[in-house]
This record gives structure tokens, sequence and C-alpha cells, in this order.
């Protein structure tokens, strides 16, 4: 007993060592907190906060520093960005959030912070593509079909809320085909869903792991996908884009910094978030929500932000969507 305590003991002594070793090599090229918090701006249990606790977990390991999740929910995710927006550029504040960060920003007039210069884009952690579905009552089989109804007659569809990323993925089908299906706000996807399997929601679009339940007991209809290419989580379903070229929307989740935060930490903490992201350990994490780690650098996010940004704004101005007073 006494050999196999003090072998146990050797085991976690040289653990703390790598650790310690991981900490020491990685501040020898960028200062780094010995304390982050990772900024969710959302409740606990849902994608967001899941992904950001199996990463921050991770992280933990990885640079020999605490990581810490802390929820901050309310206002679709503005309060949580605000307090990070206000945070010190040092790293030792972050925000982990799903695109639901841009497109809420194109649809607040009074944001209190800027999405642009605010906030440096870290990394893009993961992203999948977004289901179209279809009420059972309906006889609607593919996109042509969804399209074809929506011309002749007044469509239904719901989403989470103004500004959530089923709105504008939903409004964003709306512009390309030519259509105005009508939007039912709700306060989260369980009510759109209640009433999709009820019958008086006819479509929606939305993240695979929001409505996995009703997937699996067949009581709504998936017929397409959101990404440009066909999913590997759903490969017997065609892509919006086939019918409709151009289109795509992908869900994904990102770590953002206060502005000013330095280039090499942020390259840093780039290079380690894609390198935990890419490990089987994570990817069994986002299969669950039918996602995918991205191989973006924190250049890339940063543009594919902007992009985002652009896009959402666009839209909005153009269906004139913007958040109630």
């Amino acid at each position: 007993m006494r050999t196999t305590g003090f072998y146990t003991f050797l085991r976690i002594f040289a653990a703390s060592i790598l650790i310690l070793q991981a900490h020491a090599a990685f501040c020898a090229e960028v200062a780094i907190p010995s304390m982050i918090r990772m900024i969710v701006p959302f409740t606990p249990g849902a994608s967001n906060d899941v992904f950001a606790r199996a990463l921050s977990e991770q992280l933990s390991r990885k640079l020999g520093v605490n990581v810490i999740v802390e929820n901050k929910p309310g206002a679709g995710g503005i309060i949580g960005s605000a307090e990070v927006a206000r945070a010190k550029p040092d790293g030792a504040t972050l925000l982990f959030s799903s695109n639901s960060f841009v497109t809420r920003a194109a649809v607040e007039e009074n944001l209190p912070f800027d999405p642009r210069k605010s906030f440096t884009p870290v990394a893009m952690v993961a992203q999948g593509a977004m289901l179209l579905v279809v009420s059972n009552d309906t006889s609607f089989k593919t996109v042509k079909d969804l399209i074809a109804a929506s011309k002749k007659g007044p469509i239904n569809y719901g989403s989470a809320g103004i500004g959530s990323i089923g709105q504008m993925s939903a409004e964003l089908f709306n512009s390309m085909a030519q259509v105005n299906m009508t939007h039912v706000p709700y306060k989260g996807i369980t009510g759109v869903l209640a009433d999709m399997i009820g019958g008086r929601i006819e479509a929606m679009i939305t993240a695979p792991a929001s409505v996995g339940g009703a997937l699996s007991g067949k009581q709504i209809r998936p017929i397409a996908v959101t990404s440009l290419l066909p999913s590997p989580f759903f490969p017997d379903l065609p892509t919006i884009a086939a019918d409709l070229p151009g289109y795509v929307v992908d869900v994904s989740w990102g770590v953002y910094a206060p502005a000013n935060t330095n280039t090499a930490l942020v390259d840093a903490l780039n290079q380690a978030i894609r390198e935990i992201s890419s490990t089987s350990r994570m990817r069994e994490v986002f299969a669950k929500e039918s996602a995918e780690p991205s191989t973006m650098n924190a250049k890339e996010f940063a543009a594919h932000v902007d992009q985002e940004l652009d896009k959402w704004q666009t839209l909005a101005k153009a269906r004139g969507i913007k958040q109630a007073e």
C-alpha cells in the first residue's frame, strides 16, 4: 500500500511539474494573468455554457492558469458582453458567445458597446450547420415546396426572439427566396417547438441540438441544412443553397477579448484554443451540437466577425428588423 501511495504521489507531482512548465513556457513568450474569467452571457446549461466550461477546463491545464466560467445572462447576451467590453485589455476577462453576438448587435440601436470597436476577436471555437425544419402538419418535403407555399399564402415561422440567429436566418431566406413568411417571436425555442408540434408554426431554422428530441421522435420534419456544403451530421439532407444559391448560415461559438488586447496574447490564446478544440475530447463535445472545431487564426476570425456584422446589419436594415424599445 505504501508503494502504491508513493507512485500515486509521484504521478501527481510529475503532472504538477508539467503544468508549471507549460505555464512558464507560455509566460516566457507573452504575459498572461494567473486567473482568467470566461464570461458566458447566457444562463447555464445550453451550448454556450457547455462549450465554455469544456474549453476552460482544458485551457487551465494547457496554460497552467486558473480559467473559470461566470454566467452573466440578461438582455439577450448584452449584459455579459458589456462587462467584457469594460474590462481591462490584459487577458483576465474574456467573452464566450455564439454568433448571436453579431445578430443581436445588428438589430440593437442603443448597445452599451460598439460590436466592432469594443472587442478583439480571439478565436472561433466551433461551428456547424443549422436545420430548416417544418411541422408534420404541413406537406412540405423540400425547400422548393416551402417557397412555393409561401408565395401562395401566409406561412408562420418561429424563433427564439428578435435578433436571434434563427430569426435572421429565416429573414435571409425570405429575402433570397422573395417570400414573406411571418415571424412569430418567442422567448426561447421550447415555445416554438411546442407550437410547431401542435401545428401552429409551420417552419423554423434552428440549431439541431435545440430540437434533438423532437427529431428523434419524428415530431417535426427536417428538410435542409443551412451550411454551404452538406453537413456530416445530416448527410441525407440537402442544403438550402442547392435551391437558393449563395445562401449560407452557420451557427458558431467564439472567444472575444476587450479592445486593445495585446496582439501576441491574442495570437497565443488563439493557438491554444485551436489545439484544444481539435482534440478528440472536444470534438465529442462539439458533435453533441452537430458542430466541428474551427481552424481560423485570430486575423481570420476578426475578418469573419466583421463580415458577419456587415451581413446581418445590411439584412436588418433592408427587412426593417429592430429590437422593440
